[in-house]
């Protein structure tokens, strides 16, 4: 048989070597297409559940939300084992898969019977899937920084939840940016006691007419001559002044009562159980990008460290995107079979990484 085949090789030499480059090209490709990293991914199939429900306590968030959700996701095809997880107006719960199960019919299992608890869940609980990534998938973080002081802490973080957040979403590799850090910006409505009793308001009646005043209504078309006007009722609460001006009830000589008479309207942030802070300079505001499954990470830092380079000419004046960690760097040192260590993965291994993160925002 081999002495036939070197036969067929001599007499078709053409042939062989026309092979051979087009084996050399393929394996060229292969090589280029395949998955870079400096860590292999060594962890199970999983899905995590996460429920929020601002304000409660760990043990209320236990026993409502956590133990109906666990003993549900244990039905689960294929899962062998699930966590939960309760802390402070959260609930965490990691369904892990057996080897070789697909991330996303696992997943498509999991909001199945998610589907079927949440009825059971109470008002208020919000669940959710996590983002379609690995235990391995934080390979980029960046900071927000504006050294002019003109912006706080709560406009750099709009800057993150409401402009890159979103642009670098957009990348096909990227499966999740988690903000951290900053501040998250709030109406805060204090109501007094007091007050409320001296008018006769309930403070659900407060609650209520802030949820009616904050919408719009549409009210169909005017017809004149031959043009059509689109009547609509615009009622979005942009100001602290629009809060205050909140009609609540009647009084007796028809005098309205507002919702600045029996409360005081402020503009401040979101309670926060944790800061980022960059090189002792003091709070900064940024994301966390989560690399999704089986997708080259290198390829996904490249993108989005032009993608940022592309929205900095976007930003305020002043404001400057500081990179903090870069496993690109990592993954570089290790193509060139130079000698490196998992221990670079660790906070005393990056150059420029000395933030202190925010776990309230990364869970999200």
């Amino acid at each position: 048989m081999i002495a036939a085949i070197i036969r067929w090789s001599v007499a078709n030499r053409f042939l062989v070597v026309l092979a051979a480059i087009a084996l050399a090209m393929a394996g060229v490709f292969a090589m280029r297409a395949t998955p870079v990293d400096a860590l292999p991914d060594l962890s199970d199939t999983q899905v995590i559940i996460r429920t929020s429900w601002p304000g409660q306590a760990p043990q209320i968030v236990e026993n409502q939300v956590t133990y109906p959700l666990t003993t549900t996701m244990l039905s689960v095809p294929g899962a062998k084992t699930v966590r939960g997880y309760s802390f402070f107006g959260d609930s965490y719960v990691y369904v892990l898969f057996e080897d070789g199960t697909d991330l996303y019919w696992a997943r498509s299992r999991v909001l199945e019977y998610l589907s079927q608890v949440q009825g059971r869940l109470p008002q208020g609980a919000q669940a959710a899937l996590g983002p379609d990534a690995t235990g391995v998938g934080w390979v980029y973080e960046y900071t927000l920084l504006d050294r002019t002081g003109r912006r706080d802490l709560s406009q750099l973080r709009s800057l993150q939840d409401w402009f890159l957040r979103y642009e670098l979403k957009t990348l096909p590799g990227v499966a999740e940016v988690a903000s951290i850090g900053g501040m998250v910006k709030q109406y805060q409505v204090l109501l007094d006691p007091t007050r409320l009793a001296a008018f006769g308001v309930t403070h659900t009646q407060a609650v209520d007419a802030i949820r009616r005043a904050n919408q719009e209504a549409g009210g169909s078309v005017l017809e004149l001559g031959e043009a059509e006007y689109m009547v609509r009722a615009s009622g979005y609460l942009r100001t602290v002044d629009d809060f205050r001006a909140i009609p609540l009830k009647v009084a007796g000589a028809g005098v309205p009562v507002t919702l600045g008479d029996v409360a005081s309207i402020q503009i401040g942030p979101e309670m926060r159980r944790g800061i980022a802070e960059l090189n002792g300079e003091g709070e900064v505001a940024g994301g966390v990008v989560i690399l999704r499954q089986g997708k080259n990470a290198r390829q996904t830092i490249e993108a989005v460290k032009a993608k940022l380079a592309e929205l900095k000419a976007s930003l305020p004046p002043g404001v400057e995107i500081v990179t903090t960690y870069d496993r690109s760097q990592l993954i570089d040192r290790g193509l060139p079979w130079k000698n490196w260590s998992n221990s670079e993965e660790s906070p005393a291994g990056r150059e420029n990484w000395r933030l202190v993160w925010d776990v309230s925002g990364l869970r999200r």
